[in-house]
């Protein structure tokens, strides 16, 4: 039996504003819909996103994800992309090879720099201040066995001010994301 739209698996950690704008852009062109939020933070506010718009929700355990991906688990929900908005756990080799090409991972800065473990949330726009840098932006890229490495889909840039704080330059980024995310996904989904 062939489904009717395309199926979307959310990996998030936090708030949720890519996950929730994602949701809300697929619920308006229903090219695809969201069928599983996964998150390793049961107080992550994109947990109550994913109750609001009744989808489900895995809350994985780090050691048996890390170890097994509960590969079977997702695999009930037939995901055709695997959407990785802001999730900050490293995603296990056993998993990359489950789903191969379907996980995209969107990063706050212009990878290959400020990227790999630790690098995420204010950490990566305090870095890029502290070194002087004219220019951020977001990547948007597959996933592979290396933190924020992987074929590059889409960079989009933003020019720091002269007196850019971490506040500001995370503001800048997160429209980034909220702009260009979603339509990545409905373009890699064609």
């Amino acid at each position: 039996m062939e489904k009717s739209l395309k199926h979307l698996v959310i990996f998030a950690s936090g708030t949720g504003s890519n996950a929730k704008k994602i949701i809300g852009f697929f619920k308006q062109n229903k090219k695809a819909k969201v069928v599983l939020v996964v998150c390793n933070n049961p107080n992550a506010g994109v947990i109550k996103i994913a109750e609001n718009e009744k989808i489900p929700v895995l809350l994985p355990g780090k050691k048996h994800f890390l170890e097994n991906g509960y590969i079977p688990e997702i695999k009930n929900y037939d995901p055709d992309l695997i959407i990785l908005a802001g999730f900050l756990w490293k995603i296990p080799e056993i998993f990359i090879k489950a789903f191969p090409g379907k996980i995209v991972n969107i990063h706050p800065a212009l990878l290959p720099g400020y990227g790999g473990k630790g690098m995420y949330g204010m950490a990566v726009h305090e870095a890029v201040i502290r070194a002087g840098e004219k220019q951020s932006g977001i990547t948007i890229h597959y996933v592979d066995e290396k933190y924020d490495h992987g074929e590059i889909i889409l960079q989009v840039t933003c020019n720091l001010d002269e007196n850019e704080t971490a506040q500001s330059l995370a503001e800048k980024i997160h429209k980034l994301e909220h702009e260009n995310f979603a339509r990545v996904i409905e373009h890699l989904l064609n």
